[in-house]
């Protein structure tokens, strides 16, 4: 197919890469020009000036950026996908954004003919490099029978939870849960320390228990280590966090540990850690 991709960041870049490699004819734009040069010199593709111009011909047009604010220059904006998109086109957004921008494009798409899925992801960069996302989207059931087939390229799980805006909540409740997770984790790795057990032995038992999760595998020796210079920074955790708790207090939801762990993560982001790894909460208990 022939497809476009606006955002070429750490999820991005390789994203489109699968596009490009499955055989898509991908045309890619980025905000930074280097970046769409440094990717149409590692995959088969072109880039374009401008998100219109890459979105010229789409069949469907994959957009990554960095919130609301990014997301609807890109597409509503001078030069936007939307100027340029042609009837019967799709735009699926993996931007990490609120519920209310997925609603409010997807209105905007359905007067002008377009279709609209708001499918923000999880698997993190290294989920995106080797393709296997999760990805939960929100929109119309003939708009994803024709997108599934595509986004399979990068994706291990892609499932339609819902109406627009769906796919947006259901990465809340994902980061939601990661952060009540990754302070619990930073509790235990403190703690064995401070026991005086070898704390690599102890999480090598018990994240084949009960207490075992993704971010206990991943991240307890690196934590372990105290090495957090790489993965899903801090910053970008509290742009989610907060996008939760914002709509929390629209939907009556009681968000008590998530809005603590927030609050922790300013306190890292105060040390200067706010391009860590989100695993950096065991640093507020050890410095």
């Amino acid at each position: 197919m022939k497809v476009a991709f606006i955002g070429l960041g750490v999820m991005g870049f390789p994203m489109a890469g699968h596009l490009a490699n499955a055989g898509h004819e991908v045309t890619v734009y980025n905000r930074t020009a280097s970046k769409a040069g440094d990717w149409t010199s590692t995959y088969k593709g072109n880039s374009a000036a401008t998100p219109a111009l890459a979105a010229e011909n789409a069949e469907i047009i994959f957009t990554c950026v960095g919130n609301d604010d990014d997301l609807r220059q890109v597409v509503t904006g001078e030069d936007g996908v939307f100027s340029s998109m042609a009837a019967g086109a799709i735009l699926v957004d993996h931007t990490t954004s609120s519920a209310e921008v997925a609603r409010e494009l997807s209105a905007i798409a359905k007067e002008k003919d377009f279709g609209f899925m708001d499918a923000p992801v999880s698997g993190g960069q290294a989920g995106a490099e080797n393709g296997v996302l999760s990805i939960m989207i929100g929109g119309e059931q003939a708009v994803f029978d024709k997108v599934e087939p595509v986004i399979d390229c990068y994706a291990k799980s892609a499932r339609l939870l819902g109406e627009a805006g769906s796919g947006q909540l259901a990465k809340m409740v994902n980061q939601i849960c990661i952060a009540g997770l990754v302070q619990g984790l930073s509790e235990g790795v403190h703690f064995a320390k401070q026991a005086g057990l070898d704390a690599a032995a102890v999480f090598d038992v018990i994240q084949h228990g009960a207490a075992g999760s993704w971010q206990m595998v991943n991240r307890n020796q690196t934590m372990i280590d105290d090495q957090f210079e790489f993965g899903f920074a801090v910053d970008w955790m509290r742009k989610d966090l907060r996008i939760a708790l914002d709509e929390s207090r629209s939907n009556g939801a009681q968000l008590p540990v998530t809005a603590l762990v927030d609050q922790f993560y300013a306190e890292v982001q105060k040390m200067g850690g706010g391009r860590w790894d989100t695993s950096s909460l065991v640093k507020r208990l050890e410095d």
